[in-house]
Formats: C-alpha cells, sequence, structure tokens
C-alpha cells in the first residue's frame, strides 16, 4: 500500500529553553510572561515554533539569541566570550500539552553566567530572571510578594528536568565552568556548585578537589581582588570534560 502523509494528522513542533545562570549566588531561570493565549498572563519558558527551513540546533541557537542576545558555543570551537553552553535536553509530546493543537516541544538546556536583565520578545509581554524555587513553586507568593501561578504549558516539567539535569551534570563534568567568566577563582567556582546544588560547601575541601584534578582547571598566571580580601589566583577552564573522581552532590 503507497504511502498517504495526509493519513496522519498534523502536528507541530516546537523549541523551549531552560536558560540558567547564577544571579546573586541564587540559581536562576529565564522566565518570560505570556501576552497572548492561550495562559495569558502566566510565566513561561522562553521558546518558539520551528521553522521550516531550520533544524532543532537552529532554532533553539535562534531562540536563545532572540531572548539573551547571546550566542550558543559550537562544542567543536573555542569557546566564545559572548556565548552560552546549550545542549538538547528533553522531548515532550503529551497531546494535551498545549490547547492549540498537537505541539512537540524539543527543549533545550542552556546554561551561561551571570547575565544582564533580560528582554522580552515575539509574544511575550515581560521577562525576568527568577530563583528556580520561585519559578516550580505550586501557588503561594514569590519573593517580591507576587502571587505565584504554575508555570505555563507544562514548562514546570520541563524547567525542573533541566535544573536537575544541571545539577546532575556538575557532578561529573566540567559544566559548572559554563556559569563562570572566562577567568575566574575557585571561590567564584564554588559559588557556583553551591548555587546549582543549594548547599554550602567546605572553601579547603572544594579547592583541593578542583585544583588535584588533572585538566579541569588551568591557571592563568594571573590574579584579582574583585571578591574582596586578598588577591585571588585566576584559573580558567581546562580542556578536562569528564571529572575522575566525580564531585558528589552533598546529601541535603
Amino acid at each position: 500500500m503507497p504511502y498517504d502523509p495526509s493519513a496522519f494528522p498534523p502536528f507541530a513542533v516546537t523549541v523551549d529553553l531552560v536558560v540558567l545562570t547564577v544571579r546573586r549566588h541564587a540559581l536562576c531561570a529565564l522566565a518570560v510572561r505570556r501576552g497572548e493565549a492561550p495562559f495569558q498572563g502566566r510565566w513561561a519558558l522562553p521558546g518558539g515554533f520551528v521553522r521550516a527551513d531550520e533544524d532543532l540546533t537552529q532554532a533553539a541557537a535562534r531562540e536563545l539569541a532572540e531572548e539573551t542576545g547571546l550566542l550558543a558555543h559550537d562544542p567543536d570551537a573555542p569557546a566564545q566570550d559572548n556565548g552560552a553552553h546549550l545542549e538538547q535536553l528533553a522531548t515532550y509530546g503529551d497531546p494535551g500539552r498545549d490547547p492549540r493543537m498537537r505541539v512537540v516541544s524539543v527543549a533545550h538546556l542552556a546554561l551561561a553566567p551571570d547575565l544582564p536583565a533580560p528582554r522580552a520578545g515575539g509574544d511575550a509581554s515581560n521577562a525576568r530572571w527568577a530563583p528556580v524555587e520561585e519559578l516550580l513553586q505550586q501557588g503561594g507568593y514569590g519573593r517580591d510578594g507576587e502571587p505565584v501561578a504554575p508555570l505555563a504549558f507544562d514548562h514546570a516539567r520541563i524547567l525542573a528536568d533541566g535544573v536537575e539535569r544541571a545539577r546532575s551534570k556538575i557532578e561529573y563534568s566540567s559544566l559548572a565552568t559554563a556559569f563562570c567568566p572566562t577567568e575566574f577563582t575557585v571561590g567564584e567556582l564554588r559559588r557556583v556548585y553551591e548555587a546549582v546544588w543549594g548547599v554550602a560547601l567546605d572553601p579547603r575541601n572544594f579547592h583541593r578537589k578542583v585544583t588535584g584534578t588533572p585538566g579541569f582547571l588551568v591557571p592563568t598566571g594571573g590574579t584579582t581582588t574583585r571578591q574582596g580580601g586578598r588577591p585571588a589566583q585566576l584559573f580558567r577552564a581546562g580542556g578536562a570534560t569528564l571529572l575522575n573522581p566525580p564531585m558528589l552532590r552533598p546529601e541535603v
């Protein structure tokens, strides 16, 4: 029997972005307030429909640039100072996840150092960085006293999956350095781990671990006093992609 495309129902493909950064020592995600139906007025993750002439990675990179002004790192090319780590997270295709039509979303995780105030684009009326705990809170009030409604669509699940991916991946990879500037101190890197994991770490043990792992950090030869106190040695990310042994997450 010949293949008949019209026998199958049409559906759309979107990309949603879990954009994480560390602001004021807290793990924050980019959220946009929807300006149109469905879920008008509700907070959601940034994203949009995949265009006919682009693949999934191109669509995710375009949305990232439109929402944050960031370019996605090419994993096979040298890092750019204004770039962001971007990787595919998971695919979400529940038939009822979007009331407009059948929509399958390919979510992506993006990580970048402390980012400036975001700008709203597309059908978003506002955009902000918010602590992930606040965005995942079901009801109640946020830090600013504003009532917190659940995220639109299934974005709470997508955000939770993205946060857990980041928390687990920094245990065994160098991904935590994606939250840091090009040159950083061990103390600044430690505060990334503390913000992502939501725990306090022993400074001496942490310093011994990260400086004793071959290829994890490379001294730049410079120092900084931007954190106050005595000059601290500056490092950059080394070529190691896996930590062996891993940096195990403390039990909370």
